[in-house]
Formats: structure tokens, sequence, C-alpha cells
């Protein structure tokens, strides 16, 4: 972040030809935890900058260790998932690493994309997707698969599979038409069609937004600013939020309600609870430990 402060006055084309070469010579994926103000944030950097990000096995399996890293992380309150790469989230699956495939093979890499889709989905902390640049098939999956979403202005993202004669195999199918107009999710879909983020903002696809900058990351400040709104909540009311929102999305509302009451109950006996109270009668800002 401090580079991209330094650089802003610098040529868009000499600084992104800077960004790229510093890219090439990290990992495949950043993990980072942010400090002083901002700790408890967890920043997920896809950095395949010859891919364009594309999900290979190697890169998804990455992923899913820094997903069980997190899971078991009392200190991490809010993950954002961003690229490294100038202008691109993620492309898609590696179709050049699958076209090398055998066929029985194919079946398990893509249960596995969507095994990855779904460890995002239950992780116990919010995650936010920040778009900035090109976000289609398994990238757009992996932006359905968090809790929060903010595009760039200039972003471009489509579930595009049906013209490789595919489906989406990652949650697509299932993820798009829960968000938004069934109808309208049927149709990006048998159309294959890739839209900006001012329409998928309008869609309901992302909940927020932003007109890109001079340096490509937009919306990952704006993913940023979100965190830091949850940041001064209470870690575990937060976790028992989203479970009980996940968990009762899935069945009726009376069952919803009953785990909505499960999860409160968790929280009535921790310390979070009795400081929150306190803090409020004394008029001061609490300080929460996650116990």
């Amino acid at each position: 972040m401090l580079l991209i402060r330094s650089v802003q006055k610098i040529p868009k084309s000499l600084y992104i030809q800077s960004v790229r070469k510093i890219s090439e010579a990290r990992p495949d994926l950043v993990y980072q935890n942010l400090d002083g103000a901002d700790k408890g944030i967890v920043v997920f950097g896809f950095n395949r900058p010859k891919q364009k990000n594309a999900l290979s096995a190697g890169l998804v399996e990455q992923i899913k260790s820094a997903l069980q890293k997190v899971t078991f992380d009392a200190q991490a309150r809010v993950v954002v998932l961003r690229s490294l790469v100038p202008g691109v989230f993620c492309a898609g699956a590696d179709l050049k690493e699958r076209a090398t495939m055998p066929r029985e093979q194919v079946g398990l890499f893509v249960a596995g994309l969507r095994s990855l889709m779904d460890q995002i989905c239950d992780l116990p902390v919010p995650v936010i997707g920040a778009v900035d640049g090109l976000a289609l098939g398994g990238g757009l999956e992996m932006a359905l698969a968090c809790d929060i979403r903010v595009a760039a202005s200039d972003a471009k993202m489509g579930l595009v599979e049906s013209r490789l004669a595919i489906i989406p195999g990652a949650g697509g199918t299932q993820r798009l038409p829960r968000l938004i107009n069934p109808a309208v999710a049927k149709e990006l879909i048998y159309t294959a069609r890739v839209i900006d983020g001012g329409a998928a903002y309008n869609l309901g696809i992302v909940n927020h937004v932003v007109a890109q900058n001079s340096s490509g990351d937009a919306a990952y400040l704006k993913s940023l600013d979100l965190a830091r709104e949850i940041l001064p909540n209470g870690p575990v009311a937060v976790r028992m939020a989203k479970r009980a929102i996940n968990k009762g999305m899935q069945v009726d509302v009376g069952s919803g309600l009953a785990i909505e009451e499960a999860c409160y109950a968790q929280l009535i006996p921790t310390q979070d609870r009795q400081e929150g109270l306190q803090a409020f009668n004394e008029k001061r800002k609490p300080q929460y430990t996650g116990q």
C-alpha cells in the first residue's frame, strides 16, 4: 500500500509496469495481516499476472490453506480478497492447465473449486471481495461466495462458461439466482453476457460500485473502508450474525428463527456482551476481546 501511495504521481503506464515487475517476484497468493488500527483485517492478494490470476490447482490449494489459517486465527475479524495484478480480479479457471488434465480429473478439479467457494462462504468471519478489473467464470463465482462485494466501475464480470459448452460449476448457478431476480440470472448465464461494475450494482450483484483510480485499486480501498466499519464491533457477535444469516437462508423462516435464537444464546455469557453494556452505560467506546 505504501508503494501505491508513493508512486501515484508517475504516469499510469510506468506505474503499471512497476507493479507487474513486483508482482512477478511474489508468490501466487500473498497473505497479509494488517497492523496498527487495521489489526484484525486479513488480505488475500491474488498474484498470477501472466495467467490473469486464473485458478490453477496450486492456487486453489493455497487459498484453501489460507482460509484454514484464518479459521483458527482468533485475531482475524475480516478478510478482504483482492488482486495484486492491475486490471484483473480473476479470469476464472486456468483453462490451459485444464486442457492437460485427463477427463476423469476434470470433475475432481471442478469439485475442488466448488469446495473452495463453499469454504469462502462458510468462513466464520466476513469476507469482502474487491473486484478491480476482470472477474469471469470462476472469478465471479469466487466473488459471489463473499459476504460483501465491491466493484470498480470499469470492472468486467460474467459467468461465461456457456461459451465453452459448459456451465458454471463452482456455485454460479446457485448463488447468482439467490442474489438477484432468477430470470435475470438465467439470462446472464444463458447469454454468457459480461457486464461492468455499474450494471452489476444496478442488478444487486455488488454492494458498492466506485470510480476506478489511477492506481487501479479503488474497489480494494473501498473494501478496506468497509472492513474498518466492521472492526470495532463485537467479533463474536459478527461471527454469530454471519452464521445465523447463512444457515437461516437455507431453511424456512420458523427454522431460521430457531437458528437465530441458538446463535443469540451463545452471546449471552460472553465477556464482550458485558463490556458492550458497561461501555454504553459509561458512554465510552467498548474494548472487545472476542471472549
